[in-house]
């Protein structure tokens, strides 16, 4: 089988051939439809994140090993089955859950197998869907899915969806909240159609990209703020009556953008984390207990998120915005245009 791999960090994806594996036990061999372009692959190819003081969290240091196929949004077909393996039938069409944990922490023996002490996510940790072919350790990460769904838009839902979804649940949102939406990439985009039709608060869109706050406008903001050309803090407040947002989910989480975060919130407000940019906070810290602020990180969501996320989809609530399409061959191309902010709505290979 083709795989494209990450070889070297910095460097262009590798396509190589790999024997296909032979499912034994619980696992699963899917055949790839889709996998989507996420910009956690672009980290993996990086090799690490920012952290304080601009250090480099290296990947490596996260129990990351080299060569490595990425790709954690995955939909395809049954391609095979080992013997333990339950409820599948070769060529059933399936979303892959890709956060898989090691099964003994409190976390997995919760059902957050998301949140696992020692993940071993596919794509991560486990060759993922960059591939003609992935293997997943066991039947219970496969989620059917409608023959109707389109496999392009379905592949998202495991990481792009499923990690607005989570965003907006920890937000905890009102009918009557303000909630400012910061970055409108794919995962913003997401978390715009989630809220307006899960939680029915008004929705605020904040980024720097004309063409990407005109798709979020489509998708369900109330309002759009271009923090180039206008001051967002001054902006927010006069949409709130001077009162602040009641929440913002921020999809970029770099210094700059949490450090605006603070300046426009409502008392009691929800500061959900999302994004990877990375950075450092400076925090008045009287300012949290008196205003009574909450800061939440917030990292994917559980597989009974993704089988929620599957039913608003298959009844049309959510249409995820697919907006690129590449080749196996055209992995490093993909990963660069994300990099540069070149796509908008989600990208997916197809192998």
């Amino acid at each position: 089988m083709k795989s494209a791999r990450i070889t070297r960090t910095h460097e262009p994806l590798e396509v190589q051939q790999l024997d296909i594996p032979k499912p034994m036990g619980p696992q699963v061999l899917v055949k790839v439809n889709s996998s989507g372009v996420c910009h956690s692959d672009i980290h993996l190819w990086d090799g690490g994140y920012e952290g304080l003081d601009g250090q480099l969290l290296k990947t490596t240091d996260r129990g990351v090993k080299y060569p490595l196929t990425p790709g954690h949004e995955i939909s395809g077909m049954v391609e095979d089955l080992g013997d333990q393996a339950e409820g599948f039938s070769k060529n059933e069409k399936v979303i892959v859950y890709p956060w898989i944990g090691e099964g003994l922490c409190p976390a997995c023996r919760s059902g957050e197998e998301n949140l696992c002490d020692k993940p071993r996510s596919l794509g991560i940790y486990l060759d993922g869907g960059y591939s003609e072919y992935v293997l997943v350790p066991s039947y219970k990460y496969l989620v059917k899915i409608s023959d109707e769904l389109d496999m392009d838009a379905a592949a998202t839902l495991s990481c792009s969806a499923l990690t607005a979804y989570g965003a907006v649940k920890n937000a905890k949102l009102k009918p009557s909240d303000n909630v400012v939406i910061v970055g409108t990439g794919g995962l913003g985009l997401m978390a715009i159609q989630l809220a307006r039709a899960v939680t029915g608060a008004r929705i605020i869109a904040l980024d720097i990209d004309d063409d990407k706050l005109k798709t979020a406008k489509e998708s369900g903001a109330n309002d759009v703020i271009n923090s180039k050309k206008e001051d967002p803090v001054k902006a927010i407040m006069k949409l709130t009556n001077n009162l602040g947002a009641d929440a913002v989910i921020d999809f970029v989480n770099a210094s700059k953008t949490v450090e605006t975060d603070m300046e426009f919130l409502r008392r009691r407000a929800r500061v959900v984390l999302v994004g990877l940019f990375g950075g450092e906070l400076k925090l008045g810290l009287v300012s949290v207990p008196t205003r009574a602020y909450r800061l939440i990180g917030s990292y994917t969501g559980t597989i009974n998120d993704l089988v929620e996320l599957v039913s608003l989809t298959e009844r049309g609530v959510i249409k995820p915005v697919i907006s690129n399409r590449f080749k196996l061959e055209e992995s490093t191309q993909a990963l660069t245009m994300l990099k540069e902010g070149k796509i908008i709505g989600r990208g997916v290979i197809k192998p």
